[in-house]
Order: structure tokens, then sequence, then C-alpha cells
């Protein structure tokens, strides 16, 4: 059984970075950020409909690896961080996101402590940009009432935080095959 963790926060909080490390220390797969992709080919000019296409080209990625069947999946986002980005953008989101409910069986957050580096790609660097999306972020997993826990910390530590958040969240269930077989 393939389980999935979703790296979940704002930009420039580590998920790039941490996703293929997370991914190789569990033996698993790492699925990149489609909107990241979408936005180095097609500018960040976005609109509602991209999003929304934007979401269903990160669902395809994940299909892809989820049929590889490997033991675990790190996603970099998916679309609950693609409608926090509607939020972020537009104040509102397309219905499809509330429709959506394919989420990953854990979410790791990650907090605004790291340094906001521009990359062509990000927006809100403002202190009160990244709080806004931030507090957008949580609140969604909130809504969602999905499986989470936020992560911070600088260089090593943040990784070995996430590390370690995982492995709570399997001792609480969050992946039932491994509680199952008495691994977590």
């Amino acid at each position: 059984m393939t389980r999935t963790v979703c790296l979940h926060g704002p930009e420039s909080t580590g998920k790039s970075t941490l996703g293929p490390r997370i991914a190789e220390a569990l033996g698993g797969i790492y699925v990149p950020e489609f909107g990241r992709t979408w936005s180095e080919a097609k500018g960040i000019g976005f609109t509602m409909t991209d999003l929304v296409a934007i979401a269903k080209g990160h669902m395809a990625d994940t299909r892809a690896a989820l049929n590889r069947r490997p033991p675990w999946v790190i996603l970099d986002t998916d679309p609950l961080m693609t409608a926090v980005w509607a939020e972020m953008l537009f104040g509102e989101r397309d219905p499809w996101f509330d429709r959506f409910t394919d989420t990953a069986d854990f979410y790791v957050m990650f907090d605004v402590d790291l340094p906001w580096i521009p990359d062509g790609t990000r927006m809100f660097g403002t202190e009160g940009l990244r709080a806004k999306f931030f507090d957008l972020c949580r609140a969604e997993l909130e809504r969602r009432h999905v499986p989470w826990t936020m992560v911070g910390g600088h260089g090593e530590d943040r990784f070995e935080n996430a590390m370690k958040a995982i492995g709570e969240a399997a001792e609480r269930g969050c992946f039932p095959d491994l509680a199952q077989r008495g691994i977590a």
C-alpha cells in the first residue's frame, strides 16, 4: 500500500528542497510542484482556469506516481494548496477545488520561519502577505479536517523535524497499514 504525504505551506518554506530528500529517505517517489513547472513555462499571469488546470495536472502526476506502487509518495503541494493560491490571487476559488476529495494521508505544513527568496515564480514576499498566505494554508487544512503537523527549523533541523512529524503521524495511525503491521 502506498502512503501519501503532502508538503503544504507558503512559498519559500522548503517544500521543493526537502521533498526529494524526504522521498529518498523513505524509499518513495517525489512528485514535484506542477504549478512551478507551469509558471516557469507560461509565466505567473494566472487565471482561475489556469489554477484548475494546474491542480488537474498535479493530480495526473500524482496518479502516475501512485500507479508505480511505491511505499511512499511525497507530494510537493496538491489541489488544496492551489485552492489557497486562488484565495491569495483572486479572493475566491473555483467550485472545483471544494469538490476535490483525493487528499493525502498526511500533510506537513512548513512554517514561514525561513527568509523569502525571489526566484521569478514567487509572488508574496512581504511579511504581511506571507502571514496571510500562511493563515490561508492553515485554514485550508483545518477546513478539510485532514491530519497535519506544522514543521519549522533551519538547515538540517527542518528536514529532521519533517521526518519526525511523519514518524509521529505513523504512530497516530495516519497510515493505517503501518499501524496494522506494527511498524508505526
